[in-house]
């Protein structure tokens, strides 16, 4: 799945639209997850990305990692796209940056970030549970805690028959 950072979703390879709720994504990578704002200065760490590559795709680290001498070990660059994915297979969360290198007088300029002043885009409420049996009904329903129910969903209504709970769409 893919959402940018400004919430559209993209046409990816099949030419299938997916898109992936900035607030599900946050939510899915933990509460100590934060992403840079389009725009902003970040360093890059080429050996140690190449590095991440190896362990993520169960490869010997000195087997694999091409070895770049004049690469410096940190680049200042510009962040230009941030793209929020899942695995499809593991549905686990992760982020595709779109990085330009700096010039030496480009990285010496004035820098004003571009992100005072704008709101996180994490969510403000939300609970995480690990699933059990024993948290499963045979009428297809779960439980949480009452505290986590109470500051997530709205209040019930136990006198309007009708009433019902409009979460906003995922996707």
């Amino acid at each position: 799945m893919k959402l940018s950072t400004s919430g559209i979703g993209q046409q990816t390879n099949e030419g299938e639209k997916k898109c992936l709720n900035s607030e599900l994504w946050h939510a899915c990578a933990g509460p100590l997850v934060c992403l840079p704002t389009v725009g902003s200065r970040v360093v890059y760490f080429p050996q140690g990305h190449s590095e991440q590559v190896a362990a993520t795709t169960n490869k010997e680290v000195d087997a694999h990692i091409p070895n770049y001498p004049n690469l410096p070990p940190q680049l200042i660059c510009q962040l230009h796209n941030v793209t929020m994915h899942a695995d499809v297979e593991t549905d686990e969360v992760y982020a595709q940056m779109t990085l330009q290198p700096l010039t030496p007088q480009e990285q010496k300029d004035t820098y004003l970030p571009v992100e005072l002043g704008i709101p996180s885009r994490q969510p403000t409420n939300y609970f995480c549970k690990t699933l059990t049996a024993s948290d499963t009904s045979t009428h297809g329903g779960f439980s949480v805690p009452r505290r986590a129910a109470e500051k997530v969903f709205p209040p019930l209504v136990i006198t309007d028959p009708l009433s019902r709970i409009f979460m906003p769409l995922w996707c």
